[in-house]
């Protein structure tokens, strides 16, 4: 008895510390990554529910975007929205990382999984925590966003991340902190499926097959290949996403998109099935730093606090 005590206030005990540490991670790799973020979601904005042929739709890209950021507002302009970011990662990251890794060692206590059973467990650790998550995301696309009114000379919406909050709120209702959550967890679950299914099997293979030890380069390849897996997979869902969560309603009530579904058929009629990969090279060069910086850090705090790897 006393022993199944122990057992269960260690496994408390462990379950805090990579608690901590996936927090931890996750704060270093979005302050690294954060103006590729930004400028991904300016570039998915961009040229929103205007036609091809329009005069006033001028064409752009991710470096001409980040160029006119820091020409209007300074360096510092391509970290707005980072305060909630970080508030979400402190929600969003443990709770797919830890939650991923318990339900994998509770299917198989070695972890020895099929990839798509990976894939199924990492999609419903992602939007489980995504759920969760989403009023602070919400909150940073809007951040983001408000740099365009800035940039036309317009006063921001929001003063600070918890002025957002408390807008929002009062605007929208308690349910607007939800708004695109739909989207928003389902684009979660595509990435952590990618991401987490194809980190834990890739590094795996490169081990077992003698590729690399358990060690840096090990961690580097296969957080590669999970950037780019999790961006193939998500970013139709991101672009959708971006788009329901930026939409705020109207003095009479309006909104332009009524649904995911009306935001992605409107996105493909208008301006083209293109589009739903806006963004594709800011989001697979922010996610493969992003993994990079996790993985990395995450595993070598693991290992210093002693906690087996991965």
């Amino acid at each position: 008895m006393k022993a199944n005590v122990h057992g269960h206030k260690e496994t408390r005990t462990r379950t805090g510390i990579k608690i901590l540490l996936t927090s931890l991670s996750a704060m270093v790799a979005e302050t690294s990554t954060f103006p590729i973020d930004l400028t991904k979601t300016r570039l998915q904005l961009h040229g929103e529910s205007q036609p091809l042929s329009s005069s006033t739709r001028r064409p752009t890209n991710s470096f001409r975007l980040a160029a006119g950021i820091v020409r209007d507002q300074g360096v510092s302009g391509l970290y707005k929205g980072l305060s909630p970011a970080i508030i979400r990662h402190l929600f969003y990251t443990p709770i797919r990382i830890v939650g991923y890794e318990n339900l994998r060692n509770l299917v198989s206590a070695d972890g020895s999984l099929s990839l798509s059973s990976k894939a199924l467990v990492g999609g419903i650790s992602g939007a489980i925590a995504q759920f969760v998550a989403s009023p602070a995301d919400l909150v940073k696309v809007r951040m983001q966003a408000d740099g365009r009114l800035i940039n036309k000379g317009f006063q921001p919406r929001y003063k600070g991340p918890f002025d957002a909050f408390n807008k929002i709120v009062a605007m929208e209702g308690l349910g607007g902190l939800w708004k695109g959550v739909l989207p928003n967890v389902q684009r979660a679950f595509l990435v952590n499926m990618g991401e987490l299914a194809c980190y834990d099997h890739a590094k795996r293979f490169v081990i077992n097959n003698q590729i690399s030890d358990d060690n840096i380069y090990a961690h580097t390849l296969a957080s590669i290949m999970s950037g780019l897996s999790a961006t193939m997979l998500s970013c139709p869902a991101d672009v959708v996403k971006t788009r329901m969560m930026n939409q705020a309603a109207s003095k009479e009530g309006n909104v332009m998109y009524k649904s995911s579904y009306d935001c992605l058929v409107k996105t493909v009629k208008i301006e083209g099935l293109t589009a739903l990969w806006k963004g594709f090279f800011p989001t697979w060069a922010r996610l493969g730093p992003w993994q990079f910086f996790f993985w990395v850090s995450y595993e070598k705090f693991r290992q210093i606090s002693g906690l087996s790897s991965f």
